[in-house]
């Protein structure tokens, strides 16, 4: 199966990446029957804190990622990494589950801070969120298929380090979305 999945990652990159952004878009477009999800008050109460929590864990995690592979700490780097991917997986099921339970939240500010400031913001926040799920299921899969002294003849580097800078732009204008929508209005 492994020489398969090599020899075949952008495909698997596409196929991974339509059915996550298809369950963002089924989400966040209200078609997920709300009847087949146990709903869980107290959890939703506390997913936009668990998501911000969540990001800040994922920002120092994909930072230390970074560093360590600066060091040429290859074991490291691959342990920050997953572990970022992993906190973007948490972030994404809590989000859908709120979401899907929810809708989307109503900016509760002024009507042009929302038209000037906050609609941007949430803009180019969602859409490097997008951008970034085919490039982090691509990275990864470049990683998970390869030995390690094949991954630096691959794209891993160049695509990792552009989908590091927009995952972290991303989670940090998501932190700003949660304080515009929950602590600023």
């Amino acid at each position: 199966m492994q020489l398969q999945a090599r020899d075949n990652v952008p495909l698997l990159t596409a196929v991974f990446s339509v059915l996550a952004l298809g369950a963002v878009f089924a989400a966040v477009g209200g078609v997920i029957p709300t009847q087949l999800i146990p709903r869980i008050d107290g959890l939703i109460a506390v997913i936009p804190e668990l998501n911000v929590a969540i990001s800040l864990t994922a920002i120092g995690t994909i930072i230390a990622g970074w560093r360590a592979i600066r060091r040429n700490a290859v074991d490291s780097h691959r342990n920050y990494m997953l572990a970022s991917f992993g906190l973007f997986v948490a972030f994404l099921v809590f989000y859908l589950y709120r979401v899907s339970l929810e809708g989307p939240t109503a900016f509760p500010g002024p009507a042009t801070i929302e038209q000037f400031v906050y609609f941007p913001i949430l803009g180019v926040h969602i859409l490097l969120a997008i951008i970034c799920v085919p490039l982090l299921i691509y990275v990864i899969l470049l990683a998970v298929t390869r030995p390690i002294e094949d991954i630096y003849t691959s794209r891993h580097r160049s695509v990792g380090q552009i989908a590091a800078v927009l995952w972290l732009i991303s989670f940090s204008l998501g932190i700003v979305v949660y304080a515009m929508l929950y602590v600023v209005y």
